[in-house]
């Protein structure tokens, strides 16, 4: 038997409104359920057999949400925020009202996010023991020591003497004073890539992740937009 929950509360989550709207939209006869104008919110409902319509729209329930977004510079991966735009504000009221980011990509650093409400999948695609990779194409500014991908192999300190876990790097393409470069890193530390390369002796001028465990980021998406993860996807994901 499918769980019963409060039909304010699967409309909300649904993105339709705050609680208050919900209560106001049904005063006017704006809410149905099962083609019934439903006036109490606070009423149960089973998101698997009742049908609700918000002003003659169906609304379809779904308990867990996959979004692909390619993130874009100059947004910060937040639900909220006062003074940025967020990874949520690039969303349309489509999609459910209790996403979050998985993880942080700095303001200034563009590439894949993936967005959920799915709390156990978040913990396993970040906790530094569960060993997912993280790829990302950075270009650089300063000189690469020769060694470089041996530091990186090894596990670097940081400048401020916080050791990280090893990582490996390739080397695309090298010049006198940068380079581009693939790194791939399983932990997550503020500004991390940005400090490894710092303890290099050069400085990150363009970050981007491509991919997170099995997720790679669709080549088809520009900065900003967004899609839902293919069933493939979710395979990998193990969902």
């Amino acid at each position: 038997m499918a769980k019963l929950m409060r039909l304010d509360k699967y409309l909300v989550e649904m993105n339709k409104g705050s609680r208050t709207q919900i209560k106001d939209a049904a005063k006017k006869g704006r809410i149905q359920v099962n083609g019934v104008p439903e006036k109490k919110t606070e009423r149960k409902i089973d998101p698997e057999t009742d049908e609700v319509t918000f002003d003659g729209q169906a609304v379809s329930y779904r308990a867990m949400e996959y979004i692909m977004l390619y993130k874009p510079q100059g947004v910060i991966s937040a639900t909220e925020d006062k003074r940025h735009r967020t990874v949520i504000d690039l969303l349309s009221g489509e999609n459910r009202s209790d996403l979050f980011p998985v993880g942080r990509l700095d303001i200034d650093t563009e590439g894949l996010l993936l967005l959920t409400n799915d709390g156990d999948l978040t913990h396993r695609l970040l906790a530094p023991g569960k060993h997912v990779d993280k790829v990302y194409f950075a270009r650089i500014e300063g000189k690469l020591p020769e060694t470089a991908v041996e530091q990186m192999a090894a596990g670097l300190t940081l400048t401020d003497g916080t050791p990280v876990m090893p990582g490996k790097l390739e080397i695309l393409k090298q010049w006198e004073k940068g380079a581009e470069i693939l790194l791939t890193i399983q932990e997550g530390k503020f500004h991390q890539v940005k400090r490894m390369f710092e303890a290099l002796g050069c400085q990150v001028v363009f970050l981007k992740r491509l991919s997170m465990g099995s997720l790679k980021l669709d080549p088809e998406l520009k900065p900003g937009e967004y899609r839902p993860l293919t069933e493939e996807e979710l395979e990998l994901l193990g969902k």
